[in-house]
């Protein structure tokens, strides 16, 4: 009897279905985290532009979504508040490339649970997703260090400017020498 009570007090915080929206313009990572929570249970809907993710919401909102920030047609924001408008129990985490506490405040005050920095493991999703709203989610195990979280920012932006080393490094305020050099190693660990 006592295996029970957990279940019923995780129910009455956590939608009854497990589908789950992810929407972010980046196809392979969009990809690898979809694969990545259906093996952990999700019935996963992806999709890669805000008013495609509209037009998904208004036909069924689901009850989990893993949202980025900064789309090409748009801001995530406005699906999060979307989302939590169809649905009001729905669990949504915001994503970012470019984290910074008034988005992260923006993201909370329009119905996100949790805000997670680009590229975002599985395991901490999946955490954020399914923690009840009274305790605070666990750090991550294996956190990125400081050179990995710089590096997947280095490569974001130069993907962002089609790979053209002169714009990357100006946008970056860094020398192209230097660019060159940092892309030229392997990424740290």
């Amino acid at each position: 009897m006592t295996s029970d009570a957990p279940a019923s007090s995780q129910s009455d915080q956590l939608p009854e279905d497990r589908s789950l929206m992810i929407l972010d313009d980046d196809a392979p990572f969009r990809q690898r985290l979809a694969r990545a929570m259906e093996k952990r249970g999700f019935d996963v809907i992806a999709v890669e532009s805000v008013a495609e993710a509209t037009e998904e919401v208004r036909r069924a909102a689901p009850a989990f979504g893993v949202i980025d920030m900064r789309l090409e047609d748009g801001n995530g924001l406005d699906v999060v508040e979307l989302i939590h408008d169809k649905r009001p129990d729905a669990r949504v985490v915001m994503l970012t490339g470019y984290g910074n506490i008034a988005t992260a405040v923006a993201a909370v005050k329009r119905g996100a649970v949790d805000y997670l920095a680009k590229p975002a493991d599985p395991d901490d999703v999946e955490k954020a997703l399914l923690s009840s709203s009274d305790e605070n989610p666990e750090p991550p195990e294996n956190p990125m260090s400081a050179d990995r979280v710089r590096w997947e920012h280095i490569l974001r932006v130069y993907e962002l400017c089609d790979r053209n080393v002169s714009e990357t490094a100006r946008r970056l305020n860094m020398h192209r020498r230097t660019l060159q050099r940092i892309l030229a190693k392997r990424s740290p660990r």
